[in-house]
């Protein structure tokens, strides 16, 4: 039997997905197979693969030790140094990074590359991290973008900072953040707060406006133009609540979706956009965080400021739209 606490950077995931992490290893059908058989507890509960994990949580495994150790074989780091050139900022308790386009920031399966593996093997690289020194606590984000979005993610090198971290993204005081967005459509407010309660149906991993009544969770953006080309906005856009694909939901709502979003997009506007620009995802970017006064162990980041520049591939698409259609004024 084996037991685990759900730590706060890995609630909100399912059990399922908790489970392939856990064990890298194991075989799918094993998986399937200890849920389906009821080897696997949740506070002493049965809970369908689908339930989604609380801080806290005790996990229970009904596996030998012997099958514990051959199914987290594969759960291997290779210190280096790849992401060196994605730090923003770093010192003793955190690590901001410009997560690139197309890169997970934690697995969805166990062979995917992804950002909190490659910011674990860079602390071993720098002799920060020892695994086996340190198996009650792993460095991590302390909250997720999504794998088509670049920007900044901050991660806590330390349980202590961590824990405040999570804090700080989940009540969204004393930190700012801001996306650039290219969107569809010319803007026509300079400025503008969208006001529309999200809910998320897990079955299909689709969020939705919905009424608070029917169990709609409230979600407030923000945003103002940067610039406006004739079919297009660019758009400076705040978070005041951290809902899963709120920014891409309430632009659609809008009717101003994000250019090249897949899931909640224009399609057409998509295909002439791919067809003029060859660019196939959407154009989000998590270009700038701020924090107010905070308290130990990150008073180093009080009233502090960062920025993440723009990759080659959406700054070569706005030179474009400047040259084929002109900037027009705000």
């Amino acid at each position: 039997m084996q037991v685990f606490t759900v730590h706060q950077s890995e609630e909100g995931q399912t059990l399922e997905k908790y489970l392939k992490r856990l064990l890298p290893a194991a075989p799918l059908s094993f998986i399937y197979k200890i849920l389906r058989k009821k080897d696997v507890k949740v506070n002493g509960r049965r809970e369908d693969k689908k339930y989604r994990l609380v801080n806290n949580d005790e996990i229970t495994i009904y596996i030998s030790d012997e099958q514990y150790s051959d199914f987290i074989k594969e759960k291997s780091f290779i210190p280096n140094d790849k992401i060196k050139e994605w730090i923003i900022y770093e010192d003793e308790q955190i690590l901001l990074i410009n997560k690139p386009r197309g890169l997970l920031v934690q697995k969805s399966e166990p062979r995917d590359e992804s950002l909190d593996q490659l910011v674990v093997e860079y602390l071993m690289y720098q002799g920060f991290y020892r695994p086996n020194d340190e198996k009650a606590f792993r460095p991590g984000p302390a909250h997720r973008i999504d794998r088509n979005t670049s920007g900044i993610v901050a991660f806590g090198k330390t349980l202590p900072s961590l824990n405040l971290l999570f804090d700080l993204f989940k009540s969204n005081n004393l930190i700012n953040k801001h996306y650039l967005a290219l969107v569809v459509g010319k803007v026509e407010k300079d400025e503008d707060t969208i006001i529309a309660p999200l809910k998320k149906d897990d079955k299909t991993n689709t969020v939705m406006v919905a009424p608070l009544e029917k169990g709609g969770k409230s979600a407030k953006t923000v945003y103002k133009v940067v610039k406006r080309f004739e079919k297009y906005t660019l758009l400076d856009i705040a978070l005041l609540t951290g809902r899963t694909h709120q920014i891409r939901v309430h632009m659609a709502y809008v009717n101003h979706p994000v250019v090249g979003d897949n899931k909640y997009g224009n399609f057409e506007a998509n295909r002439l956009f791919k067809e003029q620009y060859h660019f196939t995802h959407q154009f989000l970017h998590a270009y700038k965080m701020g924090f107010g006064k905070l308290e130990a162990p990150l008073t180093a980041l009080s009233k502090k400021e960062f920025t993440a520049p723009l990759g080659e591939e959406y700054t070569k698409i706005l030179e474009q739209l400047n040259e084929k259609e002109g900037g027009l004024p705000r």
